[in-house]
């Protein structure tokens, strides 16, 4: 009786802690895709606001947590999926993370890259007329400081001719632009439902954006811009995009080299710093722990 008793009492505390475990997968995995995610920071992009070796704690519940409907994510492509309703819109100088919009290092097009993903600070929300001055980052009608401005104080004061002049030149690289790190745009970043005229000379702007949303071609021939074989003399976007810039001017692969990013993209909101850790030393450093941003 002692024997069966215990083997009765075995089998119960076990059925007990199988429960409990499947409950804490089962939490965890609801959780990391609909609440939070926790991505380490791999490079100097963001410094000073970001260090290489912070481990970040992401909200997705600001835009809405994404749903997919495709599973092939080791693969390149574009996923269908489905966003759930967020608390609200993305605002000014947030720090965001997102899937870097290139694959196969092919910067013509935009592409989910599943498994790539960036921090950057949005810098243009959409129905923003986005600009650089001299250095510094400027949107239409706003007189707030966008990024880190001691960065872009320090770019200002750097004569051109020391710059790097692999990234001095910046998005769309064409003939007509000549945009640079210093001095880019004015921008207009599309928002949904907004009709954009366009011509020749603003195509190679929003290029990619028509593509990536219809899956045809676009095409120049004699100042005629065409879409799929047709005339295009205007187009109604159909998501919002955002101007994402890292902190560190002088070196950040951000939407001044690759363009607008569309709304689908974004993974969700920065919310704080949760571990630090020195990669140089292994050391960490405590005063990082826990730091909002």
């Amino acid at each position: 009786m002692k024997i069966k008793y215990r083997l009765q009492k075995f089998w119960k505390i076990a059925l007990q802690v199988l429960v409990l475990i499947l409950v804490s997968v089962i939490l965890t995995i609801v959780l990391k895709v609909f609440c939070f995610a926790s991505f380490k920071v791999p490079s100097g992009s963001m410094e000073p606001t970001l260090k290489t070796g912070d481990y970040i704690m992401v909200n997705k519940m600001i835009l809405g947590p994404r749903i997919f409907k495709d599973w092939k994510f080791w693969a390149s492509g574009n996923w269908k999926m489905k966003r759930l309703k967020g608390m609200r819109a993305i605002r000014r100088n947030e720090i965001l993370v997102f899937n870097f919009p290139i694959t196969n290092d092919n910067w013509s097009k935009i592409e989910m890259d599943f498994n790539a993903h960036y921090v950057k600070r949005c810098v243009g929300i959409p129905g923003d007329t986005f600009y650089i001055e001299d250095g510094f980052y400027k949107v239409k009608g706003c007189n707030d400081t966008l990024g880190a401005y001691g960065n872009q104080q320090a770019l200002f004061a750097r004569n051109d001719s020391t710059l790097n002049k692999i990234v001095f030149n910046c998005f769309p690289f064409d003939d007509l632009h000549h945009w640079t790190m210093k001095n880019f745009g004015p921008l207009y970043i599309p928002k949904a439902k907004d009709k954009i005229q366009i011509d020749s000379k603003n195509i190679e702007l929003y290029r990619k954006m028509i593509v990536y949303e219809t899956g045809k071609n676009v095409d120049v021939n004699h100042d005629i811009v065409t879409l799929g074989g047709k005339p295009l003399t205007a187009y109604v976007f159909k998501m919002n995009y955002y101007f994402m810039a890292g902190d560190y001017v002088m070196d950040s692969k951000d939407s001044r080299y690759w363009g607008l990013l569309p709304e689908d993209h974004i993974i969700g909101k920065v919310s704080f710093i949760w571990k630090s850790e020195d990669e140089n030393t292994g050391k960490y450093r405590w005063e990082r722990f826990f730091k909002g941003v």
